[in-house]
């Protein structure tokens, strides 16, 4: 998609009114939807329960705490982007602690200029988040497929008794057919293995159940 076109959601964490006004002001709706604010952690967190945040930016010191360890926490436990605003005299000791998390810092008083830099950073950090997450669901969708397919090989060797070198050959018998012809992906065509299999041990269990009933009378 072209990042011209996307939009990112965005926290702003501040218990200052001035300086959430004055950020939210610097933000374009075409690139920044949606602006929620929080006066302090505890309302930020119940917020987050709720939704994640393409972006949190949070102005230090809060009224109960500095947020540094916020910082650090949203950092590792997500893909949200932190932005810590900290006081010139604290910012050396902040820096320090955040860095290593992957927390951007800005000093205040800050210009017009540095935020909007600050926000090509963002950008470019999320956008780098999104491609671990494009790659961690491509390993998760190819371990499934393997589970999926091993679950269909093992079944059709322990309902006939097959030996591991035969299994392909038993997928391409006649009655297999229809679902091999169809050349379907390894994950569909065993998809399809464990239907018709569950399916034959429903009919099993029913004709089984319905011979019992016979009996008894």
């Amino acid at each position: 998609m072209d990042l011209k076109k996307r939009v990112y959601s965005l926290m702003i964490v501040s218990s200052n009114e001035s300086f959430t006004k004055s950020f939210k002001q610097l933000l374009s709706p075409a690139e920044f939807s949606p602006v929620v604010t929080a006066g302090g952690i505890n309302e930020a967190k119940r917020m987050l329960n709720q939704r994640s945040f393409d972006f949190v930016v949070i102005n230090s010191p809060l009224s109960a705490e500095s947020g540094v360890r916020f910082c650090c926490n949203l950092s590792t436990t997500g893909n949200t982007v932190v932005l810590l605003f900290t006081r010139a005299e604290d910012f050396a000791e902040s820096y320090e602690e955040v860095t290593r998390f992957g927390v951007f810092t800005i000093i205040k008083p800050f210009s017009q200029q540095s935020v909007l830099t600050a926000l090509l950073w963002l950008v470019a950090a999320r956008e780098r988040l999104r491609q671990y997450e494009k790659k961690e669901i491509t390993l998760e969708e190819k371990m499934k497929e393997i589970r999926l397919v091993n679950r269909a090989k093992w079944l059709l060797i322990e309902s006939k008794s097959l030996p591991r070198s035969r299994r392909t050959s038993t997928l391409k018998n006649r009655r297999w057919t229809g679902v091999w012809q169809k050349r379907l992906s390894p994950m569909k065509l065993s998809e399809s293995i464990l239907k018709r299999a569950l399916a034959y041990q429903c009919s099993f269990q029913q004709q089984r159940k319905a011979k019992n009933i016979y009996l008894t009378f």
